[in-house]
């Protein structure tokens, strides 16, 4: 029995609930693991794991030797990152969180680039618009879309993106265009439940902060959704540049009220520690940094010239 492995499974087991479920993370048979489990309990003498038909709960002995098996099982890994970290070679898994919208536009036609340099690494990207805990839930690094940075995490800048209030000029010409933030009240307004804002949108305008109590038509924890019911010239949303900048620089959106600024979100790269950072997730930051430099966002109309 390789005593090692038969920890991993065993932790992976206890950390998502079900032998089930560590088959799909590790990845291998749902016997393998059910084997790897009865055999590192049959090497210890005890009972690790109460089993029913419908959980799984450590039993006494299970829970010491659980939190001693991640201890372990973390020194192995900090050992292994210090190593691999000093081959500048991308290897095994790495595990990556990122917001759904901006994994999909901005994210997914980068990665096959990055893979292509590191032929011997494997990519587990998630996306998820939920702020996942990357220690506890296992991920390498997450790109996350903040006003500030989390303080328990080290991180690094991409990009910068500005919230812009928009809508369709067909909206505008049904109901109209509102020249203060104060007019919303009198508009159909879609909004991203998910916004630190809340439902109480804030601009900066020429004669300071103005925040406006916002009484949506629909939330959506999707951006895609409140920019489809803008372009379908349903609503007036605040949404991101990364996701609307194509829309008004093609003219389907509108910025309103330009004056009225409101906030600026910087697009980082987040992980837990600089300390033993294996080479794969070095090589991926340095990858993703340069890959954003210079990433402008457009939110003006690009006018064609016609021709004479």
């Amino acid at each position: 029995m390789d005593r090692l492995e038969a920890m991993r499974v065993f932790a992976t087991v206890v950390d998502v609930g079900s032998f089930v479920a560590a088959a799909d993370a590790l990845p291998m048979s749902k016997a393998a693991v059910s084997r790897h489990v009865a055999d590192l309990e049959a090497h210890l003498g005890v009972r690790l794991l109460n089993r029913t038909t419908r959980r799984l709960s450590l039993t006494p002995e299970g829970e010491v030797f659980h939190a001693r098996c991640k201890e372990v099982l973390a020194t192995v890994e900090e050992a292994e990152a210090e190593i691999t970290s000093r081959s500048g070679e991308a290897v095994g898994v790495l595990r990556v969180n990122a917001p759904v919208t901006f994994g999909i536009l901005h994210l997914a036609p980068l990665w096959m680039a990055f893979m292509s340099q590191h032929p011997r690494l494997t990519l587990d990207v998630s996306l998820s618009d939920r702020v996942v805990d990357l220690v506890e839930e296992g991920f390498d690094l997450a790109v996350r879309i903040a006003t500030l940075p989390d303080s328990s995490l080290v991180s690094r800048p991409l990009a910068r993106t500005r919230m812009v209030l928009c809508a369709s000029p067909t909206y505008l010409r049904r109901h109209g265009t509102p020249r203060h933030p104060s007019g919303l009240a009198q508009h159909a307004v879609v909004s991203y439940s998910l916004f630190s804002m809340g439902e109480n949108w804030v601009f900066t305008g020429p004669q300071g902060p103005v925040t406006v109590k916002i009484a949506p038509r629909l939330r959506s924890n999707n951006g895609d959704t409140c920019r489809l019911a803008a372009l379908r010239h349903q609503a007036i949303v605040l949404q991101p540049s990364f996701l609307v900048g194509p829309d008004l620089q093609a003219g389907a959106l509108v910025e309103l009220m330009p004056e009225y600024r409101s906030i600026e979100l910087v697009v980082s790269v987040v992980y837990p520690s600089r300390k033993f950072m294996p080479a794969k997730v070095r090589l991926l930051i340095d990858f993703l940094v340069e890959a954003f430099r210079m990433q402008a966002w457009p939110t003006q109309h690009k006018r064609t010239r016609k021709k004479a």
